[in-house]
């Protein structure tokens, strides 16, 4: 199937690793001209001229913070002067969940959930809020909104708190934006193996004496009972940001392998 791509400009916001890293290769793959958007300048310098080296296409590294909505906007004017414009706008930006903090209802500060929402929430509404007026203007665009399936889990307040707050934000772009051609959708990826997850269970690995493999398969509680790699949900992102997802907008997509015996609907 042509996904319809070729030509195409896009932002992935955190993506000089992980799932970000992965979606920007995919899109890049698929003939987009990327711009990824990272806080850490030389990272992302590094991811851009690999992947440009690998696809052929323009691949340009923007450091960019989106707690800051000067950055932001400074973000999608130079994407629109180097490119000449864009179409899609990925949000993958964020601090690894909760980042080991309390999860309990004491133990929940003001300042967690601040932390959480800030750039997830708060990150992914002002880089929306600076692309949209672009895709609006041409009658076509995308948003994909990279959140997690702890949205659907009540293991830790903040986690799920700054998910289900993204699944909001992406209905309420979806259905404003929607009348002008533009579709908004969220991915919900559960346990992703990206380098961050490889690492740590290396390290675990060393200490434990068992393998990577065997420290997997106790995460993968999935219906496919093995962990997805970052790859598998830049694939569903990629059609998301596609012209061939028409039919799909305001909704959220679980990328997580399947959650045994939940019924979504």
């Amino acid at each position: 199937m042509d996904l319809q791509l070729n030509g195409k400009r896009a932002i992935v916001t955190g993506g000089s690793r992980g799932i970000g890293y992965a979606i920007a290769r995919a899109l890049a793959s698929e003939g987009v001209d990327v711009v990824i958007a990272a806080r850490d300048a030389e990272t992302a310098e590094a991811a851009a001229r690999t992947l440009s080296e690998e696809t052929g296409r323009r691949v340009l590294a923007v450091p960019t913070d989106t707690g800051d909505d000067d950055r932001v906007r400074e973000l999608v004017a130079r994407t629109v002067a180097e490119l000449g414009g864009v179409d899609i706008l990925v949000n993958s930006a964020a601090t690894p969940w909760s980042a080991g903090a309390p999860t309990d209802l004491a133990a929940t500060s003001d300042e967690i959930v601040r932390r959480e929402v800030e750039i997830k929430v708060l990150g992914y509404l002002r880089t929306a809020r600076a692309v949209a007026p672009h895709l609006v203007e041409q009658g076509w665009g995308r948003i994909i909104n990279i959140s997690g399936l702890g949205a659907r889990q009540a293991n830790s307040i903040a986690q799920t708190i700054r998910n289900i707050s993204v699944s909001a934000l992406t209905k309420n772009l979806a259905d404003e934006l929607g009348p002008s051609g533009v579709n908004v959708t969220v991915v919900h990826p559960g346990v992703t193996r990206t380098e961050r997850l490889t690492a740590r269970l290396t390290t675990e690995a060393a200490n434990s004496g068992r393998t990577v493999s065997d420290l997997e398969s106790d995460l993968a509680r999935n219906t496919l009972r093995r962990v997805i790699d970052a790859d598998e949900v830049a694939d569903v992102v990629t059609f998301l940001a596609s012209p061939r997802s028409i039919a799909i907008t305001g909704d959220a997509i679980a990328a997580g392998g399947g959650v045994p015996g939940s019924v979504y609907y």
